[in-house]
């Protein structure tokens, strides 16, 4: 088909489907992004992001904004029902390898307006609300996916058509692609507050391990807090809904004229993920291709490492400097991290959800005793590198989490400094290699972040290393060697890669 009207179609307005195209654009690619809703849902939904996270809406633009509206706290805690800690996650205040810090409290939002912003001023992307997917067909080099508009049914087609369209995803379902079930699924009651008095509230996030009623507590953005309530058996939504249950709830934390109640709303926490992420020129992002409990706060965290990773491969093959068999890569290196949050949530809750009050004793008494000889699992959470996909296999640190270095006293970070895109930085005789900086040491292009980049170099015994645009590590090692093997990569006809 000789003219498409545009390379990516992202089906799904949210924070997953506009940073997947904002990424995507930023390179080489048109976009075009069809929101069912006639705006953004105006109530708070996910409560966190990490430090990686801000580090990809920083790659477009937005990070500051949505660090202005957001909050910080040291540690999340799980206690027992009298307030013994149980399992402690600290640091969350700290600044972590993404350069930002560890654990982000937001207002979505607020959030998804800063992002909205981004869009509105890239003239390769386009919004089109109140914009609902009925289906799509499929040809050999393109893709065709049929709306109802305001203005009656409309076709767009696409060289590829994402699905970021949520839990229910329609896009999944047309193109026929089935879920895992990981057997989680517990009812709680969300209650969102706007906050008038933050001194009578908790300073860090909170999971009360009480069988009488498992509770969440956490901070948001914008002057927010959330309490989360398991619902018991033989309570109806309902029941749970009504105000003068809600107060009874919120008793206990003595914050009555402190917070007014904003969002009342009831949630089945599930945990599934798709089973294919790519068919055809279909693939699925965010909650489409993978649901995870909300212990971890890794719910919105997956979706925008789906959008960063898919994004920058996306654009690449739009701007024909890469093959579109490196999609390929992207479930391969995705899945299996998306799996370990989903893991790491389902843990936490099985940790709370216990109600048995001869159950929930014994846990009690096997973790505080594994906390008092030093053998509970406090810090912070870690997840898995990427393992396979478009790393070069057998390479020092392939895979790896490249970090973001901040300089005291210096507001600007290393990939303000870099730029964006692939890079490969080495102490010199660094090869020419098309779309890719180059950053000798021996230049002034490190300015104040030289030192920490040696440093790491000299750590890891590599004369130079390939960060990929989503600053995970294709590969340390000799310059030339990391070059050949990037091309080779790009333009490979399979998935497999050189080692």
């Amino acid at each position: 088909m000789s003219a498409l009207d545009c390379e990516v179609l992202v089906v799904g307005g949210g924070p997953t489907g506009v940073t997947l195209a904002l990424v995507a654009a930023q390179y080489g690619a048109s976009a075009i992004v069809c929101e069912k809703e006639a705006g953004i849902y105006p109530l708070p939904r996910a409560a966190h992001i990490d430090h990686e996270v801000m580090r990809i809406f920083q790659s477009v633009g937005a990070a500051d904004e949505i660090a202005a509206t957001s909050r910080t706290t040291s540690h999340y805690d799980f206690l027992t029902s009298d307030g013994q800690i149980l399992l402690r996650f600290e640091g969350s205040d700290q600044i972590g390898p993404g350069g930002w810090p560890g654990a982000n409290m937001i207002h979505q939002p607020s959030l998804e307006r800063a992002l909205r912003k981004k869009v509105s001023a890239d003239d390769r992307l386009h919004l089109r609300p109140l914009w609902s997917f009925t289906g799509f067909d499929e040809a050999d080099d393109f893709i065709s996916a049929r709306f109802e508009t305001p203005d009656g049914p409309r076709t767009v087609t696409a060289r590829f058509l994402i699905g970021a369209d949520g839990t229910r995803s329609p896009v999944r379902n047309a193109a026929g692609i089935e879920l895992d079930d990981l057997q989680f699924d517990e009812p709680w009651l969300v209650i969102d507050t706007i906050v008038h008095d933050f001194d009578r509230l908790p300073k860090v996030n909170l999971q009360i391990c009480d069988p009488a009623r498992p509770t969440t507590c956490v901070l948001m953005g914008e002057g927010r807090h959330r309490w989360e309530f398991m619902i018991l058996p033989g309570e109806t939504p309902e029941q749970v809904l009504d105000d003068a249950f809600i107060g009874r709830l919120l008793e206990p934390w003595n914050v009555e004229g402190a917070v007014t109640l904003e969002r009342k709303a009831v949630y089945r926490f599930n945990a599934r993920v798709a089973k294919q992420w790519r068919k055809g020129r279909v693939l699925l992002a965010g909650d489409a291709a993978h649901q995870t409990p909300p212990f971890a706060g890794q719910g919105l965290c997956a979706g925008a490492r789906d959008a960063s990773n898919l994004g920058w491969k996306l654009g690449l093959i739009a701007a024909d400097e890469a093959n579109d068999s490196i999609l390929d890569t992207y479930q391969p290196e995705r899945e299996p991290h998306a799996r370990a949050t989903i893991q790491m949530a389902m843990m936490m809750g099985r940790t709370v959800c216990i109600t048995d009050r001869t159950a929930a004793a014994e846990r009690d008494r096997h973790m505080l005793a594994a906390r008092a000889a030093g053998q509970s699992p406090d810090g912070q959470a870690s997840y898995p590198n990427i393992g396979s996909g478009l790393v070069l296999t057998g390479s020092a640190d392939a895979g790896a989490y490249f970090p973001q270095f901040v300089c005291a006293g210096d507001p600007a970070r290393l990939d303000d400094k870099i730029g964006a895109g692939a890079w490969l930085i080495g102490a010199g005789g660094l090869p020419d290699l098309p779309g890719v900086k180059l950053v000798a040491l021996t230049s002034a292009d490190l300015g104040d972040f030289l030192d920490p980049v040696r440093d790491w170099l000299n750590r890891h015994n590599a004369e130079a290393v390939l960060v990929r645009p989503d600053r995970y590590i294709f590969g340390a090692g000799a310059p030339a060697t990391l070059a050949r093997s990037w091309q080779s990569a790009l333009s490979a006809e399979h998935s497999g890669l050189p080692a």
